[in-house]
């Protein structure tokens, strides 16, 4: 009978973790799961609570000879930019990078995979073309700055060179869940609000989630897997006809357009920012085509 492999998620009771946890324990592995509080957490995650900004033994024990680590930790990005939520975003992505690399370093059997969550985000607003890791126009602004410190502190974390980092540079995540993108905006369908948002002709890349699990699982076991991916499905989409789409699966026929004017009022009163509906995000995942990958949901 083989070892069972192991894991260990930070962040694991967010929704990629929750279901990367779940893909993993169905294929037989051990998952230890990081995180403050054990709510949402998948049935079988081991929970080790954690703060995301100390080292304490009550995990750096376990993550000596886990197989795999991935890091998922991060304040959401769905509120408002003040100044405080600016800085409790930057923080919490940095700081638990910064101390689970500490963690690594002083492995004696380190993980032989280090995955660390990063966005799409980090590319320029584009309407004209995909941005590849090949070809990719870094752009700017706090979301951009927000990615570059986070994949810069990853980068900056000194370990054996046995052990693999990979940077899951990921687009908007389609999954069937309650609070979700997906949800949501199902939600405003079926209330007939499902319409264009702006004008309608900024780029929405996305990948479904269980692709995401399959991805992560095809990193493991490629060995050549290192440095940054895009994680998104090829075809990316005109926020009209995802919109479109979606009203498609809702089983409605209209839906009202809402102007900026419009999105800028609901996300003052929402707490949140109409930079996550207006900006285009065009992404293409070049390694991955390149490799061979097969996605699975290649469309929306």
């Amino acid at each position: 009978m083989s070892e069972i492999k192991t894991m260990m998620v930070a962040g694991a009771n967010g929704f990629m973790g929750r279901y990367i946890s779940r893909y993993f324990l169905e294929k037989g592995w051990r998952v230890f799961g990081l995180a403050r509080r054990p709510n949402g957490l998948a049935n079988g995650v081991e929970f080790i609570k954690w703060d995301g900004e100390t080292s304490e033994t009550s995990w750096t024990e376990v993550l000596e000879g886990v197989d795999v680590l991935i890091n998922l930790a991060g304040r959401t990005v769905d509120c408002r930019y003040n100044d405080e939520n600016k800085r409790q975003i930057l923080d919490s992505r940095v700081n638990s990078t910064k101390v689970l690399g500490d963690a690594v370093a002083v492995c004696v059997s380190p993980p032989s995979v280090w995955m660390n969550a990063s966005t799409a985000t980090i590319y320029a607003a584009t309407k004209e073309k995909a941005q590849t890791e090949s070809e990719g126009v870094i752009g700017d602004g706090f979301s951009v700055e927000i990615a570059k410190t986070w994949e810069a502190a990853f980068n900056a974390a000194v370990v054996d060179e046995s052990v693999r980092k990979i940077t899951l540079r990921t687009t908007l995540v389609m999954g069937d869940e309650k609070g979700t993108v997906l949800d949501v905006l199902s939600g405003l369908a079926r209330k007939y609000l499902g319409g264009k948002m702006g004008d309608g002709s900024q780029m929405v890349s996305w990948i479904d989630i269980n692709d995401v699990c399959r991805v992560v699982e095809w990193m493991i076991a490629n060995e050549a897997a290192s440095g940054a991916y895009n994680l998104a499905a090829p075809e990316a989409l005109t926020n009209a006809e995802m919109m479109k789409r979606i009203r498609e699966r809702a089983g409605v026929r209209f839906g009202l357009p809402a102007s900026e004017w419009m999105l800028e009022v609901g996300a003052f009163f929402m707490r949140t920012e109409t930079e996550l509906i207006l900006k285009s995000r065009w992404v293409y995942p070049e390694r991955l085509m390149e490799a061979g990958f097969v996605f699975e949901k290649e469309e929306f």
